[in-house]
């Protein structure tokens, strides 16, 4: 066929990872600023990445990486 060209699959890089099960694009972010972007309070939640709870200290201080898998937990109250 004329005029079409293949397209590399790796030149077409998304960087994807597993929040709650719902793929999202976060790679390249820190925990708070994936928390920010999908609307989580940081104080009112317990994240873990990759099977690892992760103290809220180092929040901002951690980059999700492609394939990453993060669970965040909020905590309701109720009797």
């Amino acid at each position: 066929l004329r005029g079409v060209s293949a397209i590399n699959c790796s030149d077409l890089e998304v960087s994807m990872v597993k929040v709650n099960g719902e793929i999202i694009k976060a790679s390249g972010k820190t925990i708070l600023e994936m928390l920010e972007d999908e609307g989580y309070d940081s104080k009112k939640v317990v994240v873990e990445l990759n099977l690892m709870i992760i103290p809220k200290e180092d929040y901002d201080k951690i980059i999700i990486k492609d394939n990453d898998s993060i669970e965040v937990l909020s905590f309701v109250g109720g009797g």
